[in-house]
């Protein structure tokens, strides 16, 4: 049996793992106090950048769908109609 990278990852996870357990057993309370406050605070600024990225991409999505379909048709003068043929929809009454 040849040892892979996944087995040497696998090895390196745990004793990282294992490492951060020993010094998280040798911290005092304040210490563990003031790593949880840290890693909610982390947790709190990476929620709120999650938040305003989804925020961003949606408006983005929105923009593109407008300007995506005016750009098609100043470039191409009849794509409204070719896309209704293509898909077989009806075009719409202007």
């Amino acid at each position: 049996m040849s040892v892979g990278s996944k087995h040497i990852a696998t090895f390196l996870l745990g004793a990282a793992a294992a490492l951060a357990a020993h010094k998280y057993m040798t911290m005092t309370p304040e210490e563990k106090e003031k790593l949880a406050s840290d890693i909610k605070d982390k947790a709190h600024q990476f929620k709120t950048e999650a938040e305003n990225a989804a925020d961003k991409a949606k408006d983005y999505f929105a923009e593109l769908k407008t300007k995506g379909a005016d750009a098609l048709k100043e470039h191409m003068g009849d794509a409204e109609n070719i896309l209704h043929n293509i898909f077989g929809t009806k075009p719409s009454a202007k």
